[in-house]
């Protein structure tokens, strides 16, 4: 090998080093710049309501079978006005007690734009679930009582989307409290074999 060569071989190199210092000093900078705007932008996490529960079917079994059919109303609304949301892989359902008690109903995948207001009605049915037997006393005391307090859970994924830039994911739980009155019929507003109740409960939320 002449001089010549090892010369050549040695330019090489050093373009190498050059273009490879080049790009990470270009990864360096979009990256520099995401995080500006990412820390300009603060990101607010999505707010949710639960409106108007409607239940079809509300019964306590001895000892401690439960069985219910309700529909719920979830209003989700995005507070940023620069930043969109995706919506990966949302599920939602019903637990008493921290059990859950009917099937995951699953969410489309949602974009919400800037400022925008999106509702779902899934309808969340279990029959004959047995409760575990340390909820059981609660449950008759509930029963005697009336009145049952469910939570309406939301697990997901969610994205932000910046201009053309889209983050990853990440983790989205939203708890939904839904005090329900059942047996007095009155104190909803009837659907034909259904019991309306009218509230609106702020649901908290985590990302």
């Amino acid at each position: 090998m002449t001089s010549k060569d090892c010369g050549n071989h040695g330019d090489k190199r050093q373009k190498l080093r050059r273009c490879f210092a080049g790009l990470l000093i270009f990864f360096f900078i979009i990256l520099v710049v995401v995080l500006l705007v990412w820390a300009i932008l603060q990101p607010k996490e999505p707010r949710f309501v639960l409106q108007d529960p409607t239940i079809y079917a509300l019964n306590i079994s001895t000892p401690n079978i439960l069985t219910i059919n309700i529909q719920v109303t979830i209003t989700t609304r995005n507070p940023n006005d620069k930043i969109g949301i995706y919506y990966d892989k949302l599920v939602t359902y019903a637990t008493y007690r921290g059990q859950q008690i009917t099937p995951a109903y699953l969410i489309p995948p949602t974009y919400q734009g800037h400022k925008e207001i999106i509702t779902w009605s899934p309808f969340l049915s279990g029959t004959g679930v047995p409760v575990a037997p340390y909820n059981a006393i609660a449950l008759n005391q509930d029963q005697s009582y009336g009145a049952i307090t469910l939570i309406i859970k939301i697990n997901g994924r969610v994205r932000w989307k910046v201009g053309t830039f889209t983050s990853g994911r990440y983790n989205l739980n939203v708890k939904c409290v839904a005090p329900i009155t059942f047996g007095d019929r009155s104190s909803g507003v009837v659907v034909g074999d259904a019991v309306k109740y009218q509230m609106t409960t702020t649901c908290s939320v985590s990302v």
